[in-house]
């Protein structure tokens, strides 16, 4: 009778592993995203504390354009490298990419007010956990919402080149839509990561980093596309 007892609950026992260890696996994804989101915080919030720096930034065209080409460079290489590098690098290129993001976002602080940037950031944090807990406890395949939510993301992309040659093209009311469709599209994604980076737990923190960047430009996004939308300009 025990041989039996003990083979009926072990599939319940195993699935109770199961779940511990995913439980685990994605509290350290979250860890890593919220110290990631904060350094860029902390970044921004001191370097717009400094007028003079803030514009700096602005202004200078070769040191805005090192910037984010530093920034893309970092996450294509943590995206094509995550497998071949140690979880110590993965973690530095995470954090220096955060870092980075943090003095480009300082601009905001010349653009928007800071009580908007904080009434959008506290919404967007909301937004973000349900969306994200949504993506995490649904047993439905959003593998079409993350397909539809990706086109979308090229279609911005593309929209965003054209602006740089044709600046016209961004105005006010080109801006509100383009920040309306970033909202949709980021909502989307932040659900369909967080459900296909469970499958990334048996890399261990490796996957936790990786997995942290992706729900990091997630919520980066969202933030700058319902800032684009509900902001408050100086």
């Amino acid at each position: 009778m025990n041989n039996i007892e003990q083979t009926r609950r072990r599939p319940f026992q195993d699935s109770l592993t199961r779940t511990s260890e995913m439980a685990r696996f994605m509290s350290r994804v979250y860890l890593w995203m919220t110290a990631g989101v904060c350094l860029s915080g902390g970044v921004a919030v001191y370097i717009s504390g400094d007028v003079d720096l803030a514009m700096a930034v602005a202004s200078n065209r070769i040191l805005f354009w090192g910037l984010v080409i530093a920034q893309v460079g970092a996450v294509l290489f943590l995206s094509s490298a995550i497998h071949r590098i140690s979880t110590a690098t993965a973690a530095a290129i995470y954090l220096l990419y955060a870092a980075l993001t943090g003095v480009t976002l300082s601009i905001l602080f010349l653009i928007y007010t800071q009580e908007s940037i904080a009434s959008v950031f506290a919404l967007t944090a909301f937004s973000f956990a349900g969306l994200s807990g949504f993506g995490l406890l649904t047993q439905r395949d959003l593998g079409p919402v993350g397909a539809f939510c990706t086109m979308g993301l090229f279609g911005m992309l593309g929209f965003a080149l054209l602006s740089m040659l044709f600046p016209s093209l961004m105005g006010e009311g080109a801006s509100q839509v383009y920040g309306l469709v970033g909202v949709v599209v980021f909502a989307g994604l932040t659900a369909y990561d967080t459900q296909k980076i469970k499958s990334l737990h048996a890399q261990g923190q490796k996957g936790a980093v990786f997995g942290a960047l992706t729900l990091y430009l997630d919520f980066i996004n969202l933030f700058v596309s319902l800032l684009r939308v509900m902001g408050r300009r100086r």
